[in-house]
């Protein structure tokens, strides 16, 4: 099935005394690009995370978060007599000020004094870090199916996009091959005119330009005028890109350089048209490629 490399995904569980939240995210890259957000009091969290997402996700940029807490009802409430008592004489000193100038203050309370900052503290309970780990790489892995199901998802809505991409690009190759027979059956009786009305002319047949010389430079010309290979090798890579958008296997840069296959074969088609309805289908080609390969970019 294929992967998009966008998704995202978010969790909030708890265990172990602790609350916690997952957020995952991933945009496209070349390669894998895994960055990981974890609190650094959890020893041996990382490499059990990492080895999950690698397990899963072959490219893409991927960001893994995880913000933690204690549970309610954990921890103690500390004071800290130190900031306590600077609290007061601040408080003192701008009571003082304040009288000197005439003013009356309302009576401080003591609820106002411990909400000041750094007056009360909590203290962290001590708690199973390997437990609390164990529950934390559990959860994990119910945060990274939710990431994976909406790649999948995302992935299934991209594989219909692209096979009509495709469908559109066969179907312009198709009418492009239509214009080349036009344009050929025209340019012979073309080459045809123009090779009588050369031989008929006595003053440049005198000059030594045989009739059999003629024919081989025209036909040169229309040899170098031929679009067969081109098409071939469209239809060849409409063919090749199907067979990949079927397979299971990340097929995102395989695809990429299809694309920059089709759009060279594109090119050359349209250089060498010299007819305006196979110009205009090879122009056709090259903008729905390029929205396949604007598409082919989200692709694992």
């Amino acid at each position: 099935m294929l992967q998009s490399m966008t998704g995202f995904a978010a969790r909030r569980a708890e265990g172990a005394g602790h609350d916690w939240t997952w957020e995952i995210r991933g945009v496209n890259a070349k390669g894998l690009d895994l960055r990981l957000r974890l609190p650094d009091w959890i020893d041996g969290l990382e490499p059990p995370l990492r080895a999950a997402v690698q397990a899963r996700v072959a490219r893409g940029s991927v960001q893994v978060g995880l913000r933690i807490s204690a549970g309610a009802g954990e921890g103690t409430l500390h004071l800290d007599e130190v900031a306590m008592a600077a609290a007061l004489d601040a408080l003192a000193r701008v009571e003082a000020e304040a009288l000197g100038r005439g003013m009356t203050l309302a009576p401080s309370r003591a609820a106002d004094i411990v909400t000041l900052r750094g007056v009360m503290t909590a203290e962290a309970p001590q708690a199973d870090h390997a437990a609390l780990r164990d529950a934390l790489v559990a959860d994990f892995a119910r945060a990274l199916d939710a990431f994976c199901a909406m790649r999948a998802d995302e992935g299934a809505r991209l594989h219909a996009v692209l096979l009509a991409q495709l469908d559109e690009i066969a179907a312009l190759t198709e009418e492009a091959a239509q214009s080349a027979g036009a344009r050929d059956a025209g340019l012979r009786d073309r080459l045809c005119t123009q090779i009588a009305r050369i031989t008929d002319n006595a003053d440049i047949a005198g000059d030594g330009l045989s009739t059999g010389r003629l024919e081989q430079e025209l036909a040169l010309l229309a040899v170098k005028a031929d679009v067969t290979e081109e098409l071939d090798r469209l239809r060849a890579h409409v063919a090749a890109a199907r067979d990949l958008l079927a397979d299971d296997a990340p097929v995102g840069r395989k695809l990429d350089f299809l694309c920059q296959e089709f759009m060279r074969e594109a090119n050359t088609l349209c250089s060498k048209s010299n007819d305006a309805a196979l110009t205009r289908a090879g122009l056709a080609l090259k903008t729905v490629i390029e929205q396949f390969r604007e598409q082919v970019q989200n692709v694992e």
